[in-house]
């Protein structure tokens, strides 16, 4: 049985997401992705425009302007819901960490 698209995000596909709370060309995503995370994710750039095209397919992004070869994105209300889904989903898994092992240091 095929497994759902986009039913959990990879990190990659959560980050792009989160950067497009606000509207992004591409370049941008991938130096706020770098910035963000302090350089712990890194996404190639065919990777950042496969997905967005991915993302764009399933309504959960928008293009919001068209400059030569340069396109700006923004996160549309179904990938809002995805994130926020992806989120409480992540937040169970570090709940349930914190039930089993106790409350870790921070890192």
């Amino acid at each position: 049985m095929p497994r759902e698209r986009f039913k959990t995000l990879t990190e990659q596909m959560f980050y792009i997401l989160l950067c497009l709370n606000r509207e992004c060309r591409g370049a941008e995503i991938l130096e706020t992705v770098r910035t963000l995370t302090d350089g712990r994710v890194s996404i190639g750039s065919g990777t950042l425009y496969d997905l967005l095209e991915q993302f764009l397919a399933e309504g959960m992004i928008e293009e919001t302007k068209t400059e030569g070869r340069r396109r700006s994105y923004r996160i549309t209300e179904k990938g809002r819901l995805m994130l926020e889904r992806e989120y409480r989903r992540i937040r169970h898994q570090a709940e349930d960490y914190d039930r089993l092992f106790g409350k870790g240091e921070p890192l």
